[in-house]
């Protein structure tokens, strides 16, 4: 893998020269998104624990985990995207890490479950400001021919912060307890908000681009524009069907393999994180070096490359949570993992190519928005609802079953990444 400032390539459509500190910011980046997933994920490792305490359901669990989060995280994305079109980006990101971290160690103070919930959906409202902005710096700190590979790198922070999420929850659980696990990884992420803020510039706005930089437009505007976009709307709808099989898959894989396989939840932190690590950064990588490798000669193939992978992943994951032998399990599980990530970095840089650059960072808040509202607030609970519904049938195995459903999503997404591929180029913004 190349190291973060070096990501050349000879198809490069930009004369201009890299921007100053870009190593360093994407560094920071990578950082602030690993806490990002890191206090959105321990809930997966810890929902063992927290249900044995609490007395909860798995249909509880799954609206704690999603729909609590992605209320406010997919509300306040769209108004605080504008803002970011308008105004200091790594402000914004300071101070939405510090508010979701805080939020994070409140979660160890919860006594029940509307407590929890309450929390959870503070978390929300801090990480909704973390990622669109993001998004739109990184666009301004790397040219088109490098942007895949920019965005991929940047989205290491979703398997190493989910597998740091999982395997610290697990220990810290298991040594202590896991109100401590919310205490810890919420306060040092109140630490580092200051460190980002001193260490990351905020780079021109538009300078890899030939588009004029203008002031940005309304919100009615911007909407309009995407409006006369399928590809933009068929890609949104298609990540939030992956999204709604990878965060449900996120959350309850560790049950899973508690449940299914016996392990303790040390052990179950350990395997899941691992393959979670290996995977998902594998898969991250191959995506984004794909798409700037394959999608600058032919631009559909910024989606279809996701779309073949989506379709792939599917019989690999029935065979991976139907083997009996944990070892196998392990093997098999690993592909899909790494395939169902592969969408992230080509899709995410394609959505800021259908857009004009002042509109970047608001046009990735209404793709999260829907991505995320459907991905995070209904995939969780739908795997577990249907978990609940399942276990009059299979008992301790209705979440093995229920899981194995959930592969139909990848399906569904693989379909609307192809229809999208009609109508890339011409909604392709030069």
């Amino acid at each position: 893998m190349p190291p973060m400032s070096d990501l050349s390539t000879p198809t490069s459509t930009s004369n201009a020269a890299p921007v100053p500190g870009r190593a360093l910011a994407l560094f920071m980046l990578v950082v602030v998104y690993t806490f990002n997933f890191i206090d959105r994920q321990i809930v997966g490792i810890l929902a063992v624990p927290i249900k044995a305490d609490l007395a909860l359901s798995d249909a509880q669990l799954g609206l704690m985990g999603g729909l609590a989060f992605a209320l406010f995280y997919t509300g306040l994305g769209i108004p605080i995207a504008m803002l970011a079109d308008r105004t200091s980006r790594t402000w914004i990101i300071t101070g939405a890490l510090a508010v979701w971290s805080a939020m994070t160690a409140a979660c160890g103070l919860a006594q029940n479950f509307w407590q929890l919930f309450l929390a959870r959906l503070g978390v929300g409202v801090g990480e909704a400001g973390g990622v669109t902005p993001a998004y739109s710096l990184l666009m301004d700190y790397y040219p088109p021919g490098q942007r895949a590979r920019a965005m991929s790198l940047y989205s290491f922070g979703i398997p190493i912060g989910s597998a740091l999420g999982i395997v610290f929850g697990g220990v810290i659980a298991s040594l202590v307890d896991w109100r401590f696990a919310f205490f810890a990884v919420g306060i040092a992420g109140v630490l580092l908000a200051p460190v980002f803020r001193l260490l990351v510039r905020e780079p021109e706005r538009g300078r890899f681009d030939q588009a004029a930089t203008t002031k940005p437009p309304g919100f009615g505007r911007i909407i309009g524009t995407l409006v006369r976009k399928p590809s933009f709307w068929l890609l949104s709808v298609g990540a939030s069907c992956s999204s709604m099989m990878g965060y449900g898959l996120f959350f309850w894989m560790p049950s899973f393999i508690v449940r299914s396989h016996g392990l303790s939840l040390l052990d179950a932190s350990l395997f899941y994180g691992a393959i979670l690590l290996v995977g998902g950064m594998a898969g991250m990588w191959a995506g984004g070096w794909l798409g700037d490798r394959l999608g600058q000669a032919k631009r559909t193939r910024y989606v279809t490359i996701p779309a073949v992978a989506f379709l792939v992943s599917v019989p690999t994951y029935v065979l991976g949570v139907l083997t009996p032998t944990l070892s196998l399990a392990f093997v098999v599980i690993l592909v899909p993992v790494a395939l169902g990530l592969v969408w992230v970095g080509p899709t995410m840089s394609t959505v800021q190519q259908l857009v004009p650059p002042n509109m970047r960072a608001t046009a990735s808040a209404v793709f999260l928005f829907i991505n995320n509202l459907l991905g995070i607030g209904l995939g969780t609970w739908a795997i577990g609802a249907l978990s609940d519904f399942l276990q009059t049938q299979y008992g301790e195995e209705s979440l093995r079953w229920s899981i194995v459903a959930g592969t139909g999503f990848y399906l569904l997404a693989a379909g609307l990444f192809l229809l999208a591929s009609r109508w890339l180029e011409q909604d392709w913004e030069d």
